[in-house]
């Protein structure tokens, strides 16, 4: 794995526990649970640091 991949992974695992933690602290176990799902900040950045992730910054599409 290279040094730029494990950087997305990091900083995707990250971002999954800030996100669960989030759940957690709410007593949810879904996003679409919360009340404040339509504008989350958080659940924004989780939606882009996963999408990065995927595509490993590559500007346009990624294969599943």
């Amino acid at each position: 794995m290279s040094n730029e991949t494990s950087a997305f992974e990091e900083r995707l695992t990250k971002m999954i526990n800030e996100l669960q933690q989030c759940q957690k602290d709410k007593g949810h176990n879904s996003c679409l649970k919360c009340e404040k799902l339509i504008g989350c900040e958080l659940r924004k950045q989780y939606v882009q640091v996963t999408y990065e992730s995927m595509s490993k910054g590559e500007i346009g599409g990624f294969e599943f």
